[in-house]
C-alpha cells in the first residue's frame, strides 16, 4: 500500500464463482459425506473371520453416545475449535497490522464487485480459510467413511455382537491341540446378532473420529505457525501446537482402550487426517499468506536482497573499441616509438 490508502480492483466474477462454483462443490461434498455415513447407498463389505479369533472377541462397549469421546463432543470441539482460532487470528490481524518491513508479501487489495458489494482483504482471508476448513472436514469425513466402506474391517468387539452359531458353522471349539482359529468363516448369514450393529462392528479402518481431530489438529497447528508472531519467546507456539496435539492423541487412546478400534485403525485415520490438512494448507490457501494485489506471485528469492556481485578482470580491463582502432599503414598503437628529440 503507498500512503495508506489501500489498493482497489474491480472483478465481477467473484460472487457468480463463489456461488456456482465453490458453493456447489461444498453442496456435493457435503451430500456424498451424508451418504457415506447414514444410509446404506454403498453397502459395507462383509469381510470373513475366524472361529473363536480373540482379536476380534473383546467385550461390546455400548453405543458411540456412551463413550468418554461420545462423537457430538467430537465434532463440536473439531468445529468450534479451530474456528474460533483462525477468527481471532484474523481479527488480531487486522485490528494490529504488522509493520510493512516486517510482513514477507505484499498484501491483498480490496476487491469492488458491482456498485454495492466491498470485500476487503480480512473478510477475503476469514472466508477463505474457513471455507477450505469446512471443504477439508467433510473431505476427511467422505474419505474415512469410504475406507470404512471398501475394506469392511471388523471392530475388536466385532464378535460380541455378532453371536454367530459356532455349531451351526461347524467350528469346534478351540482346545490344548488347537489353541488357535481353525477355520475361516465366509458366510454373510453367520450372524445372528442386531443387523445395525454387525454393520456398524464392520466398519473400523480407518478411524473416522481419529481422522477428524487429526485433521482439526494439523490444520490449526499451522495455522498458529504461520501466521501467529510472537515476539520475546520462542516457546509459546510449539506449546500452544502441542496443547493441541493432547486432544487427539486422547481420542486415539480413548477409542482403543474402550475396545471400538484397534491401533492400526487409529493411525490410518491419524495419517489420512493430516495428510489431507497438509495438502489443503501447502497447496490451496499457500501456508495463510496474502495474494499481491496484481495477482503476481511473488518469488521466493525476492526477499532474499540483493545478490552481491563479483566484477570480471576481462570486464574490468576492457577499452572501448574506438581507442583499438588505428589507420591502415600507421604503426600499432602498442608499437609507436617516442618522438625524437632536437639536439
Amino acid at each position: 500500500m503507498a500512503g495508506g490508502r489501500p489498493h482497489l480492483k474491480r472483478s465481477f466474477s467473484i460472487i457468480p464463482c463463489f456461488v456456482f462454483v465453490e458453493s456447489v462443490l461444498l453442496g456435493i461434498v457435503v451430500l456424498l459425506a451424508y451418504r457415506l455415513e447414514f444410509t446404506d447407498t454403498f453397502p459395507v463389505h462383509t469381510q470373513g473371520f475366524f472361529c473363536y479369533d480373540s482379536t476380534y472377541a473383546k467385550p461390546y462397549p455400548g453405543p458411540e453416545a456412551s463413550s468418554r469421546a461420545p462423537p457430538a463432543l467430537i465434532y463440536a470441539l473439531v468445529t468450534a475449535g479451530p474456528t474460533l482460532t483462525i477468527l481471532l487470528g484474523e481479527l488480531a490481524r487486522a485490528f494490529f497490522p504488522t509493520p510493512p518491513s516486517a510482513s514477507p508479501v505484499v498484501g491483498e487489495s480490496t476487491i469492488v464487485s458491482g456498485a454495492c458489494c466491498r470485500f476487503s482483504p480480512p473478510l477475503r482471508r476469514l472466508v477463505r480459510f474457513l471455507g477450505v476448513y469446512s471443504f477439508g472436514l467433510f473431505t476427511t469425513t467422505i474419505f474415512a467413511n469410504a475406507g470404512q466402506v471398501v475394506t469392511g474391517n471388523p471392530t475388536p468387539h466385532f464378535l460380541s455382537v455378532c453371536r454367530p452359531n459356532y455349531t451351526a458353522l461347524g467350528c469346534p471349539p478351540p482346545s490344548p491341540d488347537r489353541p488357535g482359529p481353525d477355520r475361516f468363516v465366509t458366510d454373510q448369514g453367520a450372524c445372528a446378532g442386531s443387523p445395525s450393529l454387525v454393520a456398524a462392528a464392520r466398519r473400523a479402518f480407518p478411524c473416522k473420529d481419529a481422522a477428524l481431530c487429526a485433521y482439526a489438529v494439523t490444520y490449526t497447528a499451522m495455522y498458529v505457525t504461520l501466521v501467529f508472531r510472537v515476539k520475546g519467546s520462542r516457546l509459546v507456539k510449539p506449546s500452544l501446537c502441542l496443547a493441541l496435539l493432547c486432544p487427539a492423541f486422547l481420542v486415539g487412546v480413548v477409542r482403543v482402550a474402550e475396545y471400538r478400534n484397534h491401533w492400526s485403525d487409529v493411525l490410518a485415520g491419524f495419517l489420512t487426517g493430516a495428510a489431507i490438512a497438509t495438502f489443503l494448507v501447502t497447496c490451496v490457501v499457500h501456508n495463510f499468506q496474502s495474494r499481491p494485489p496484481s495477482g503476481r506471485r511473488p518469488s521466493p528469492w525476492e526477499d532474499l536482497g540483493p545478490t552481491p556481485t563479483m566484477e570480471s578482470p576481462l570486464e574490468k580491463n576492457r577499452r572501448p573499441a574506438g581507442r583499438i582502432r588505428h589507420r591502415r599503414g600507421s604503426p600499432h598503437p602498442s608499437r609507436r616509438t617516442a618522438p625524437a628529440v632536437a639536439t
